[in-house]
């Protein structure tokens, strides 16, 4: 249901100093309602960094936790699922690409250190899931950055599809995806 912010506006002006700050604070303990607060009102110079850099906490933390599952890659695939929800999480209130760039990007680059053996497994769902987060950084740099970030992307992108062509071919997303950019 859509809200009357004439309205809402009108009733909470009769509302006094103290009751306002005890709303707020209320509905600060739910986590989208703090970032939302921190971002937009109480710090709105380095709020992005700090939510960015709590997100990259929650990521270090999903990525040594064990995960079950009966091979290594059904492991990996949720975590890789976990990471993208906390990824999806942060950019509901920070809007800026760059920071979600990053943080697809520092995901990529764990799961790529892992031994070669990882990918092209029979089970491909590994290979699918790092398949999409290689395109969806992807069309973040060429889409949604200023062309002046392409380069900081351009060499890590272009080892990752490297390493994806040379394994995992037989996957229909990671052939569509580009040979190098």
């Amino acid at each position: 249901m859509p809200i009357n912010k004439v309205l809402l506006k009108e009733q909470l002006q009769f509302f006094p100093k103290a009751e306002l700050v005890e709303m707020l604070l209320k509905l600060s303990k739910k986590g989208h309602n703090y970032d939302f607060l921190l971002i937009n009102y109480l710090d709105t110079e380095s709020g992005e960094q700090q939510l960015f850099d709590e997100t990259i906490e929650k990521l270090i933390t999903i990525s040594e936790k064990e995960f079950k599952g009966r091979t290594l890659q059904h492991q990996r695939v949720k975590m890789l699922s976990a990471s993208i929800k906390c990824i999806n999480e942060f950019m509901i209130e920070a809007k800026n690409k760059k920071l979600e760039a990053d943080l697809i990007l520092w995901v990529l680059q764990r799961e790529f250190e892992q031994p070669s053996k990882m990918f092209g497994a029979k089970f491909s769902g590994y290979d699918f899931k790092i398949g999409l987060l290689v395109k969806r950084l992807i069309g973040l740099v060429q889409r949604k950055l200023h062309p002046d970030y392409f380069i900081d992307y351009q060499d890590q992108l272009n080892v990752f599809l490297a390493k994806l062509h040379k394994t995992s071919n037989r996957i229909n997303t990671i052939k569509e995806l580009p040979q190098t950019i």
